[in-house]
């Protein structure tokens, strides 16, 4: 069994060496221009187009990071890239859940408190309680309700806030309420003071979160986005801001990254940046998770993680 890899940014010893004591039987190799040896698998970040290209036989090729709209975009530009028929996959849940289980409930629980204007109290030398929150009017709302929505909902669920999801179908999940469908969208919207997003990228969601979407919120909302800058028309969210219809906004993802040193959203004293690591791939995972879909491929066991290329995830 032939297994080649790529990465532009990451060694690929500890990939390598991780595959290789997982999978006795396999040959695994980083990928270098001019390679068009034999492989059954492919594991990739940003691939050349060379690198895949021409190779029908391929059993699966997983990608390296918490989505695949890098690599479903590199698809749709050069669709000689790879045959529809061979199979890509996701990494569903490589040690990103907890970490965006951290990031979820650190932000909700900090604007509960009323942590973020505290905090600007602190810099105004005011001493002044604040009336609190109630719980049962602190609804989170969370967009996406696949493996990460799901888990963020699971992590949220101890601090008793009423929850709430959306996704494009219905689901059934223990304590949160589920809406689905565009037209579900201004009820999941009207009651939610915490919107965290956790959409996959697709042509339906990109700019998803315009004005009209921002305006169906309870005025003095939050937002949390940890999933992709594209879903985000960044003009709307500042005057969401600056107008106070929106309380505060903690940002990991945007349009362009990294985020550009002259763009407003820097000094907006009401938003907290990231730089797009609410969730990193954790490499020990990441390759428990792939050799395990392998051996189940191999035994003739379909994997879990399989892309619908014309949703999008």
């Amino acid at each position: 069994m032939e297994i080649i890899w790529y990465h532009p940014s990451q060694s690929a010893a500890a990939w390598i060496n991780g595959l290789q004591q997982r999978l006795p039987q396999a040959r695994v190799r980083a990928w270098q221009p001019g390679d068009k040896g034999p492989a059954d698998y492919a594991l990739v970040r940003s691939p050349p187009t060379e690198m895949l290209q021409g190779r029908a036989t391929l059993r699966g090729v997983f990608a390296l990071g918490a989505g695949v709209d890098e690599i479903l975009k590199q698809l749709q530009q050069n669709p000689e890239m790879l045959p529809d028929s061979v199979p890509l996959y996701r990494l569903e849940d490589t040690g990103m859940a907890r970490q965006m289980q951290e990031y979820a409930v650190h932000s909700v629980l900090s604007w509960f408190r009323r942590f973020d204007d505290y905090r600007l109290q602190q810099q105004q030398h005011c001493w002044q309680p604040l009336p609190a929150y109630t719980r049962e009017n602190f609804t989170i709302g969370i967009l996406g309700a696949g493996v990460l929505g799901q888990s963020v909902a699971e992590s949220l669920k101890p601090w008793g806030f009423p929850l709430r999801v959306w996704s494009r179908s219905p689901k059934a999940i223990d304590g949160v309420t589920s809406f689905a469908g565009r037209d579900a969208l201004p009820a999941f919207l009207q009651e939610t003071r915490v919107v965290i997003n956790l959409l996959p990228s697709t042509q339906e969601t990109i700019n998803l979160i315009d004005h009209h979407f921002l305006q169906q919120l309870p005025h003095g909302a939050f937002f949390l986005n940890i999933a992709r800058g594209a879903q985000v028309v960044e003009e709307d969210l500042l005057a969401a801001l600056n107008s106070g219809q929106l309380k505060a906004a903690a940002l990991d993802v945007f349009q362009v990254e990294p985020l550009p040193e002259a763009h407003p959203l820097w000094s907006h004293p009401r938003v907290t940046i990231t730089p797009h690591n609410a969730a990193v791939t954790l490499i020990d995972e990441a390759i428990d998770y792939i050799a395990r879909a392998i051996t189940q491929d191999q035994a003739g066991e379909p994997p879990q993680g399989r892309v619908d290329r014309q949703r999008g995830y």
